[in-house]
């Protein structure tokens, strides 16, 4: 990956900075687009602009890049910097997910989960295995509080579910396997 100029969040950017992150996202860099919409949506360094945010991890997004996919998604959740739209939300939150952002994978176990105990809910057994699943993917790559949720859920599953459940989680492994960067 490509170094960007505002990868440190310590200190707001230079002007110097901005520009030279500007300039490799202009030339799509996904990185650097992330970069610039992070900045954006926080206002580290200059005024908060979610819609100039949203506009930037979209373009991320579109280059597969998990963690734009997942803070585009989140907008459109909340209808920050964009209308709401849970459809639109779910797509790119879901990207994100399967692209292997475990904060994405929390995201949607919390989300199955919470739609399983829905009495209108068509097929609550499904919701819990796809909750299962989120929530170990997370887990396997030490996403904060996952293990414990993922074990907590198992109260409410059957044998059957869990084995389903965990069989869905290897043949992801098995297609994504998660890298790890030994730091």
């Amino acid at each position: 990956m490509e170094q960007n100029p505002l990868n440190e969040p310590e200190s707001p950017p230079s002007a110097a900075d901005w520009q030279a992150a500007r300039t490799q996202a202009e030339q799509g860099n996904a990185d650097a687009q992330f970069t610039l919409g992070l900045s954006c949506s926080t206002g580290n360094g200059h005024a908060q602009d979610l819609p100039q945010a949203a506009q930037w991890y979209r373009l991320a997004a579109d280059q597969n890049h998990p963690l734009a996919q997942f803070n585009l998604g989140l907008m459109f959740a909340g209808g920050q910097g964009v209308p709401t739209d849970y459809t639109a939300a779910l797509h790119w939150i879901n990207l994100a997910a399967t692209s292997g952002d475990a904060g994405a994978q929390f995201y949607l176990g919390n989300r199955c989960h919470r739609a399983s105990f829905d009495h209108k809910a068509e097929n609550p057994t499904d919701l819990r295995i796809e909750s299962y699943r989120w929530f170990s993917l997370a887990a396997a790559q030490g996403y904060k509080d996952s293990a414990a949720h993922c074990n907590r859920l198992t109260i409410n599953m059957t044998r059957a579910e869990v084995v389903e459940a965990s069989e869905q989680v290897a043949k992801h492994l098995a297609a994504r396997p998660i890298v790890t960067t030994g730091e």
